[in-house]
């Protein structure tokens, strides 16, 4: 039976497949150019970069890429002006094969990293069951959004608690995002190219539990720097 991960979706709460125990990676924040990662789906491509502010999840994600776990996965989740999601394992695993889907990521929040449109960021449990907002150890999602006003800004904020800075605030009031998710949940990377895709995979038809009724598959692979 799949567990959950919730992610708050405008309307209501919204359940993702689950996480127990902890893995922490490679701490240490490499210098120089972000890594960047090609994922390719049957509505296009989209490169996405990592960023070096969250090690933790940035190697994983790496880690993962390499070993190709993602590829033939697919976005198993759509909500049309808020996000994509992928990453569940179940959605390509045999009989018998083993899936860390389990394992979480300690939570690396940044001031700085925020959920404008495009963003990529990490599904989680909800904080009833994981005050410490640990990231799934493999689900993301990447933000659709919308765009926003003063007064849909200040509804955000009172929501999240989080006092949205002016620099976010007029990114979010041009090209849009999700900020009442902001400072909870880690936002680790960002599409850089193919912001398009998004919309035309954010359009398909889904059916219960907002999963589309066509595949979205998806694979991955790492730019060379």
């Amino acid at each position: 039976m799949k567990t959950n991960i919730l992610l708050l979706s405008f309307l209501s709460m919204i359940l993702f497949s689950g996480c127990s125990s902890t893995k922490t990676g490679n701490t240490s924040v490499k210098k120089g150019k972000e890594q960047l990662v090609l994922i390719s789906t049957n509505y296009g491509d989209m490169k996405v970069k990592l960023y070096n502010e969250t090690p933790i999840h940035r190697d994983n994600f790496i880690r993962l890429v390499v070993q190709e776990f993602y590829d033939s996965l697919t976005f198993h989740r759509v909500i049309n002006q808020f996000m994509i999601q992928g990453g569940n394992p179940e959605t390509k695993l045999s009989a018998g094969e083993k899936s860390e889907e389990g394992e979480t990521l300690p939570a690396e929040f940044r001031p700085n990293l925020f959920h404008k449109k495009g963003a990529l960021a990490a599904a989680r449990m909800g904080d009833n069951v994981n005050p410490e907002k640990k990231s799934s150890y493999s689900q993301f999602y990447i933000v659709q959004g919308k765009v926003f006003n003063d007064a849909s800004l200040a509804a955000a904020e009172a929501r999240s608690g989080h006092t949205i800075p002016e620099d976010q605030r007029a990114v979010y009031k041009t090209i849009g995002g999700t900020p009442h998710l902001d400072q909870n949940y880690t936002v680790f990377g960002e599409v850089v190219e193919g912001l398009w895709v998004i919309d035309k995979i954010a359009e398909v038809k889904t059916g219960p539990g907002d999963v589309p009724v066509e595949n979205v598959i998806m694979t991955m692979k790492l730019v060379k720097k």
